[in-house]
């Protein structure tokens, strides 16, 4: 990078991203990290407090680029569950394309992972926030428990549903993730049923689709 280039975070992003799965592992530092590609540190601390911060980002900034293209085609897309899959399918898209720096940010250690994901859960359950969750037609077939369930308890539902998928996504071996896909779709349609009590009871079809993948994938 030459002195009269200014430093970008997608600069950033692409040169650590780089050099995570070059050396597996962190830089020793940001004063190395920036003198290797040319700038000074004290432009690193415009963007980021450190490299814990720009791997949240990283992963944030792939959620958020499914959110801008999801949004830019609302006008095609009639019901939150659409929106819902919509944006569900663009960013398990990007993941994919971004896998192996996906699965190395995210590492091993399912409490780091849970930490690194800190900053996409905010603009995960902003997403949620914004859909008309009154006419979900997800919650028509819900049980009344389900359906009064009050905001804060729903984003965490659906916070937990989207760990569930890149859990399994992290697991997928088959062909372009299509396992994955068909994970979202069912979870979906399902809807605000599998929280209830008798998960199984109320989606036999998707608890034998996890049975049997259960055994396949890892």
């Amino acid at each position: 990078m030459n002195n009269h280039t200014p430093l970008t975070r997608d600069f950033i992003f692409t040169q650590y991203s780089d050099y995570l799965l070059n050396h597996g592992d962190r830089p020793k530092n940001v004063y190395l990290f920036a003198k290797e590609n040319n700038f000074e540190e004290k432009d690193f601390y415009h963007f980021f407090s450190g490299f814990e911060h720009v791997e949240k980002e990283i992963l944030n900034h792939f959620f958020q680029k499914s959110v801008a293209l999801v949004t830019g085609q609302e006008e095609r897309v009639s019901t939150a569950k659409e929106q819902l899959l919509n944006l569900y399918f663009v960013f398990f898209e990007n993941l994919s394309m971004n896998r192996s720096i996906v699965l190395k940010i995210l590492g091993d250690n399912k409490l780091q992972s849970l930490k690194i994901l800190e900053t996409l859960r905010g603009s995960f359950i902003d997403f949620t926030n914004s859909l008309d969750f009154e006419n979900w037609e997800m919650a028509e077939k819900a049980s009344e428990k389900i359906r009064n369930l009050n905001t804060k308890s729903r984003q965490a539902a659906m916070w937990l549903h989207l760990i569930s998928v890149l859990e399994f996504w992290k697991m997928d071996q088959s062909p372009d993730f299509e396992k994955t896909d068909i994970f979202i779709e069912k979870t979906i349609d399902t809807g605000l049923e599998f929280l209830d009590n008798e998960p199984l009871r109320k989606a036999i079809d998707l608890g034998k689709f996890l049975w049997k993948e259960k055994f396949k994938i890892r």
